[in-house]
């Protein structure tokens, strides 16, 4: 009975700890290396906690990357660890070689069985290269909620997110490769994803692979060292669908280069498709070869760009449709699309982090809550908009002159684009109502308070006004 409830204890530390580090290392490494992780026994006398990983290559790479931290994760959790020793799980067998021939021993990728843990993955120098499964199970590694039904299309991505579900579909796409290129947090990852469970729906017995440049880099270098680079080629030539991220992680190792250009060109001469990713387009690798610069390049680059504040509201209107029982004013919704502007990731992550606050205190979701939850996000996505700026945008956009916006007169023409300004001052600055007043020719903080207020009713009424205040808003934020 003892022996169990220590083994319980050690696995609710060890969920924890697991769940630290996705948040630390993020989903993929984790999921790569964190999460096969098994427990092992523990030793009270020298006080030494066994880690096993299913082969010795990840065994070893977990060591040499993770060790320290788990140590110390370990030891924070309990202070009777003193030692975390990681090694291959006894009797382990390994990894069984995946059959390539056309015959019936190919066993289909997506056969609907439920794979056991050693035929989930095909074996390449001793690790983990690729995997086969269902589309239910994720066990390709592939998120099961990145799929293109949860992707948000607007002006800045319409093509690379055409161009993904062309590449997924039953016809042959017209360009191959395709290469998704994005800044980070704007999509590209999710594209790559949605592709390959669309692809499997779409292909049942298709045969896909899903990696990072640094994970082919990895696996490269380990069957180099063992001499088993046939062996490399031949699976990773088996492939249907080949996605491949982060590929500008790739630039600077020739011979890398070299196995992956002559990969690109052994899949694409049997009609294979690929998919790329990067930060970058492929004129702006460094460091990367011309002819694999050229066939980064063949098919259709699509360029995503960041996401317009029309688009950063559609998203989380879309998050909120499907996630959150919470009700979150529109107020607040448009705060936060206006102001976490640079990646989509770090927007639905505030999202998230506010709904979450409100359901664990039991408060109400407003703009004050936001303001007070969301500093640090909301900190380092405020670009510095200043009062002259926008007084400036404003006299452009209504065709006034700028020193109306701080004469006395009080004709309808230049009252409006005065008031506009003001409303945008208030929205897009930490500026008082004073000071906003100072800097409109010394007026009265309760003309400024009148001239917000005015504004907000205008725009929930006069479908014009609402139009001009969000085109002066993407202005000003681009």
């Amino acid at each position: 009975m003892a022996e169990d409830q220590d083994a319980l204890a050690l696995a609710a530390d060890w969920a924890d700890i697991s769940q630290g580090l996705r948040k630390d290392l993020g989903h993929q490494l984790h999921t790569q290396w964190i999460r096969p992780i098994q427990l092992g026994s523990f030793c009270n006398e020298t006080g030494t906690l066994d880690l096993f990983l299913p082969t010795e290559f990840s065994a070893n790479w977990v060591q040499d990357r993770f060790a320290d931290r788990l140590s110390l994760a370990w030891k924070i959790a309990r202070a009777e660890v003193r030692h975390v020793r990681i090694s291959v799980q006894p009797g382990r067998r390994q990894l069984p070689e995946l059959r390539l021939a056309s015959d019936g021993g190919r066993r289909p990728a997506n056969d609907g069985t439920k794979l056991s843990q050693e035929t989930s993955a095909i074996g390449l120098a001793g690790g983990e290269f690729g995997t086969v499964g269902t589309v239910g199970l994720g066990s390709i590694g592939l998120d099961p909620s990145l799929i293109f039904a949860n992707f948000v299309t607007g002006t800045a991505n319409v093509l690379a997110s055409n161009a993904a579900q062309r590449m997924a579909a039953i016809e042959v796409p017209q360009f191959a490769p395709l290469y998704l290129k994005a800044a980070t947090g704007q999509g590209k990852t999710h594209l790559l994803h949605a592709i390959g469970h669309a692809y499997l729906a779409a292909h049942p017995r298709a045969r896909i692979f899903y990696c990072s440049a640094e994970r082919f880099m990895v696996e490269f270098v380990q069957a180099l060292r063992q001499n088993q680079m046939l062996e490399f080629k031949s699976r990773l030539r088996g492939f249907d669908l080949l996605l491949v991220d982060d590929i500008q992680f790739i630039i600077g190792k020739a011979s890398a280069q070299e196995e992956l250009l002559y990969t690109i060109d052994a899949l694409l001469a049997e009609g294979k498709r690929l998919v790329f990713a990067a930060d970058r387009a492929p004129q702006a690798l460094d460091g990367v070869e011309p002819r694999l610069l050229s066939r980064l390049s063949m098919g259709l680059v699509a360029d995503m760009q960041p996401a317009d504040i029309d688009l950063r509201r559609a998203i989380l209107e879309h998050r909120l449709s499907r996630f959150a029982p919470t009700a979150v004013p529109g107020d607040v919704v448009d705060f936060l699309a206006r102001t976490i502007n640079r990646n989509i990731r770090e927007l639905v992550g505030g999202l998230n982090k506010l709904i979450a606050y409100a359901q664990l205190t039991g408060q109400a979701v407003s703009l004050q809550l936001a303001e007070e939850q969301l500093t640090d996000i909301l900190s380092a996505n405020r670009r510095r908009i200043t009062i002259d700026e926008i007084q400036r945008t404003v006299c452009q956009f209504y065709r006034v002159d700028r020193t109306e916006m701080a004469s006395k007169r009080r004709a309808r023409a230049v009252v409006r684009p005065r008031q506009v300004a003001m409303y945008l001052a208030k929205v897009l600055t930490p500026r008082s109502y004073p000071e906003i007043g100072r800097k409109f020719g010394g007026r009265d903080h309760s003309t400024v308070i009148h001239a917000v207020r005015l504004i907000e009713d205008l725009r929930t009424r006069d479908a014009d006004m609402d139009g001009d205040v969000r085109s002066l808003l993407r202005q000003l934020e681009s």
